[in-house]
């Protein structure tokens, strides 16, 4: 029993990569970014290298590319049976010394084998291990279309649907029939009242308890009873020189200027 699970396990992966011999597989080096940079005074010089089974494709070199450069060219390989991975390596292009190297990456080929078409962005390492950056590749393979063909299930035939009739209800015995006859209720009939402004009073008007009051004055102005305050001023002026006052006693030398000695 486990050894018919693991034929049925792997009779997928071998129909994936069966008939590849000869076919082509076609790769787009579409660019990369935030490589290692390798430069210390200037921007380097990146460019792609790609090896398949001994094929070897070189991009052409992206001057001052520095950490991220494009590309976006076309490459053409020719599979072979039981080589199911691309190998990728960046450089640094040098005019006076060897290039440097940036980093790699090894692309397992079974997505595009199986499904056709293949677009992600691939890690790339140092020799030690560590992050050099990414790089994205475009995998196309047309072999797989012709190895592979999912036939959609088809529908179910259309039947029309024939709507259901039922019968009305029929009434029941408990219900009684509506009421017809005359209203319980005696029905009052309302009157609007008409406005009036001012409204009228209810009550005759009673005559006031108390007498008018006259229209003139009680108290005659009669002629007032004090006398009238002496003029301001006599005519004729008093005479000159001004006669002695009975209320001051007069100086020891009366009308006489200057004063004798003593």
């Amino acid at each position: 029993m486990m050894r018919l699970m693991v034929e049925l396990f792997q009779r997928p992966m071998s129909m994936m990569t069966m008939g590849i011999q000869g076919q082509l597989l076609e790769v787009t080096v579409v660019g990369c970014q935030k490589l290692k940079d390798t430069e210390w005074f200037s921007r380097q010089d990146p460019y792609v290298v790609l090896e398949y089974s001994g094929a070897r494709h070189q991009t052409r070199t992206c001057t001052d590319g520095g950490k991220s450069a494009v590309f976006q060219e076309k490459f053409m390989f020719t599979l072979f049976e039981g080589i199911k991975d691309l190998k990728v390596a960046v450089w640094n292009s040098n005019t006076l010394s060897t290039d440097d190297f940036i980093g790699n990456a090894t692309i397992q080929l079974q997505k595009v084998l199986s499904q056709g078409y293949d677009d992600c962005t691939w890690t790339l390492q140092t020799k030690t291990g560590r992050y050099a950056g990414e790089v994205r590749l475009i995998l196309h393979y047309a072999g797989a279309k012709s190895q592979h063909h999912v036939s959609a299930p088809s529908a179910p035939p259309f039947a029309p649907q024939v709507p259901h009739y039922s019968a009305p209800p029929s009434p029941s015995p408990y219900s009684s029939p509506p009421y017809s006859g005359p209203s319980l209720y005696p029905q009052v009939q309302y009157s609007q009242p008409q406005s009036a402004y001012p409204p009228a009073s209810a009550y005759p008007p009673q005559p006031y308890g108390y007498p008018p009051p006259p229209s003139t004055s009680a108290y005659p102005l009669g002629p007032s009873a004090y006398p009238p305050p002496p003029p301001s001023s006599t005519y004729p002026p008093p005479p000159y020189p001004p006669q002695p006052s009975p209320y001051y006693p007069q100086g020891p030398y009366p009308g006489q200027y200057p004063p004798p000695p003593y």
